[in-house]
């Protein structure tokens, strides 16, 4: 047991073997307030069987036995009151009398400190006075006159902690760390905090280089996720896995190339033919250049898509230009202009796929693939005939280019100015909504949250578990997820922006919005409703010109028009 006191000299009960020392200036340098007041030691009367030193077993056999036996002999001259804020400074000094025989533990000055720091606070004044009558009448029962002649009261050791604890409980806060304190082991254990404020912590912690910290809340991220458990455990799984990479570089399972893969592409092509979000976009886009080119009289029209993917886009739109057809066929009602990105052999495949289609429902069409520079684009060079109305098709395209905050050459507004510069009738955009491109770690980590949350929530309404495609398609999100949250600079590709910054870019660049019409708003939600079967999870708006798709009111995917 330590003295208590700063710099003391050894410990009372087991100090070096020996009897206790009389020399107490060297030993306890600090002296009480009352050693002045209260009997030398040196002139106490020592009866023989005190003489003897105790040992430690004896001791605490008679502190079992309560403190009734020794403070009834506890008869000291009188002192003048004490304030009960200086109370704790002055408890007896062990050294200098008998109080030796029960040593009450002296408080340390930081605990002193806190338990008296809130004794005046506002609102607490009726509590406050309580507790300094209290230990105003503690001190006359312990420190009582000897000539009074009344009879000391016992202050049991129970009595005396559940006065201090009463004080300490409104001044003290628990602490969320501490575990040695014992007023943090009686106290409740903070609120654990959401799965999704959880992960933003991480990433402020690694965002300021706190690793430690940021480690050790993805070690406890990792309790609760399952790549198999519910849609949140889902997502966090995918988050830890993210942000992990972030700590361990050199252990990073995220990279650029994963979402240029074979396997990649399939699974996010699932992905749109199952999610009415994606799917209706594209519809939505398809919807938009009929009505542009049909108000204007072209019966023949080219389409120029940068991104076409498997072409499930195109396979709506055949059926859509084949209900509006009648009469006699025309010479080529759907042309479509296609780029590849290094090999044209699964542009092919599309495009078989799709003329397939187109004469099974007896429409007129032609397919052609390009490779050709952004800054070589011209109509001449994409073969525009003058009775064709060009339209151009930019469906999850944009994001997926870096722009002035990644490079110069801005790869984003060169591919704007250039099909601007061939004059289309009609520019489709199509969007995801999430605010993932300049924005800190902390911010896409809220956003990624939030969006790609909502978006595997709304998986569990149009895709069963046991659907084999179900696990490839989450697969899918994982990785856009990854590589949105763990990668930065040109390695992150998912750049997605908000609406109201696609409207800005385009507004930059010359365009301006062609809002879409009501009979297409209408159309959309008749096949989201028979699709769905009326599921109220998802929603279709219009907002500022764009066509909103979402799950519980939450925006994913935006399709917009322009000219």
């Amino acid at each position: 047991m330590s003295s208590g006191f700063p710099g003391g000299g050894r410990d009372f009960f087991t100090g070096g073997g020996g009897s206790y020392s009389t020399n107490q200036q060297q030993q306890f340098p600090f002296r009480s307030p009352l050693s002045r007041i209260l009997p030398d030691p040196a002139s106490q009367i020592r009866r023989p069987d005190l003489i003897r030193k105790r040992s430690l077993a004896e001791f605490q056999q008679q502190n079992q036995q309560g403190l009734e036996l020794y403070l009834r002999n506890v008869k000291m001259r009188h002192v003048s009151p004490i304030s009960p804020v200086d109370f704790p400074t002055i408890l007896p000094d062990v050294s200098n009398s008998r109080y030796a025989q029960h040593r009450l533990q002296p408080l340390s000055i930081s605990n002193r400190n806190t338990i008296f720091s809130g004794v005046n606070l506002p609102g607490q004044d009726t509590q406050t006075k309580m507790m300094n009558y209290r230990l105003q009448e503690l001190e006359k029962e312990l420190l009582g006159d000897e000539d009074d002649g009344e009879e000391v009261s016992v202050v049991t050791h129970s009595e005396w902690s559940e006065t201090i604890q009463n004080l300490i409980a409104p001044t003290i806060s628990p602490s969320p760390t501490s575990s040695s304190s014992s007023c943090s082991s009686t106290s409740a254990s903070p609120p654990i905090p959401s799965t999704k404020q959880s992960l933003m912590d991480a990433a402020a912690a690694i965002s300021e280089g706190n690793l430690p910290t940021a480690t050790d809340i993805i070690t406890r991220l990792q309790q609760v996720a399952s790549p198999r458990g519910s849609s949140e455990q889902r997502l966090t799984a995918f988050m830890v896995s993210a942000l992990k990479s972030r700590v361990n570089p050199t252990e990073r399972p995220h990279s650029t190339s994963e979402l240029y893969a074979k396997d990649h592409k399939l699974s996010t092509q699932m992905l749109y033919e199952v999610s009415p979000c994606f799917k209706l976009c594209f519809m939505a886009a398809n919807l938009a250049i009929l009505d542009a080119t049909s108000e204007q009289g072209f019966q023949r029209i080219h389409v120029v898509d940068f991104e076409i993917g498997e072409g499930g886009q195109y396979m709506h739109f055949l059926h859509a230009l084949a209900a509006t057809q009648s009469g006699a066929k025309r010479a080529a009602a759907l042309k479509i202009t296609a780029f590849a990105d290094g090999g044209d052999e699964k542009l092919k495949i599309v495009g078989e796929r799709l003329n397939t289609l187109a004469d099974k429902i007896g429409v007129r069409f032609d397919f052609s693939v390009k490779k050709l520079m952004v800054g070589d684009l011209s109509r001449d060079k994409l073969g525009v005939e003058e009775d064709e109305a060009l339209a151009v098709n930019l469906a999850f395209k944009l994001q997926n280019l870096p722009d002035e905050s990644v490079t110069t050459q801005n790869m984003r507004d060169e591919l704007l100015r250039v099909v601007k510069a061939m004059s289309p009738k009609v520019m489709t955009v199509v969007e995801q909504e999430m605010n993932g491109n300049t924005a800190p770690l902390t911010v896409r980590v809220r956003e990624a949250c939030e969006h790609y949350g909502a978006l595997l929530d709304s998986l569990e309404a149009t895709v069963s578990r046991s659907n084999p495609d179900r696990v490839r398609i989450e697969e899918a999100v994982g990785r856009k997820i990854g590589n949105s949250v763990a990668c930065e600079g040109r390695e992150r590709v998912e750049r997605c922006e908000v609406f109201g910054k696609w409207r800005a870019r385009m507004s930059m660049a010359g365009f301006q919005a062609e809002p879409m019409s009501q009979h297409v708003l209408d159309s959309l939600r008749a096949k989201l409703n028979s699709g769905t079967r009326g599921n109220p999870g998802f929603t279709v708006t219009e907002q500022s010109g764009g066509i909103c798709f979402g799950w519980m009111g939450r925006t994913l995917t935006v399709a917009s028009a322009w000219r």
